[in-house]
């Protein structure tokens, strides 16, 4: 059973930050530059994003990012070293 009670209201790119907003009211921000896809993304392709109930995609950028993963300060791939 799924404890997940809040929803993305809308999704933008702001200043190299992406601005999540739930339908709560709360607003979560990180840099995109923390995402090593979405580092290399253009402002229209940073902007082009979808949301689905557990998370955004970016279509152009190939990527995803569950809401759960974000909140828990996860924003994606991490770099190979």
């Amino acid at each position: 059973m799924s404890t997940w009670i809040d929803n993305v209201a809308s999704a933008v790119h702001l200043d190299g930050m992406i601005v999540v907003t739930l339908r709560s009211g709360s607003e979560i921000r990180f840099p995109a530059a923390l995402n090593p896809r979405l580092a290399q993304g253009t402002p229209q392709e940073l902007g082009r994003i979808e949301i689905f109930p557990f998370g955004l995609h970016w279509p152009d950028l190939d990527e995803d990012l569950s809401i759960r993963g974000i909140l828990a300060g996860d924003y994606g791939q991490r770099p190979m070293h």
